[in-house]
């Protein structure tokens, strides 16, 4: 059986901007650049969902959640979605990976299948 395409290969303008915003709150907003500017230009690949989730430290929101119930409409219609991009965590520092964008697709690949790739790009920070 072949598997469809769960993701696009190249993020949103959108979500890099997203992204600087989400991030400027967490670090000064000239580092919040930076790391975007590093995301824009790293090759999109692959990890579990659920290695993901559980790296991220982050609850798995409600498939009732209105983004959440989006995105998995549009695995169901075989849509692809945008890469979800991430900045890395240290685990020596007990930093966990950071969503900068994304995190409702990732809960909603997780519900479609916690095995499934989820297409990423990570920054280092």
């Amino acid at each position: 059986m072949k598997r469809r395409k769960l993701w696009k290969r190249e993020p949103e303008t959108t979500d890099f901007a997203a992204a600087a915003s989400y991030l400027s709150l967490l670090c000064s907003r000239g580092h919040a650049q930076t790391l975007v500017r590093r995301l824009r230009h790293l090759h999109t690949v692959e990890y579990a969902a659920k290695d993901l989730l559980r790296a991220s430290g982050l609850p798995l929101l409600p498939r009732e959640e209105s983004h959440v119930a989006q995105d998995l409409k549009r695995i169901r219609k075989g849509k692809p979605l945008s890469p979800v991009l991430l900045v890395q965590g240290d685990a020596k520092r007990g930093l966990p990976l950071c969503v900068a964008d994304g995190y409702h697709r990732m809960c909603a690949v997780y519900y479609h299948d916690e095995d499934a790739p989820i297409g990423c790009r990570i920054a280092s920070p």
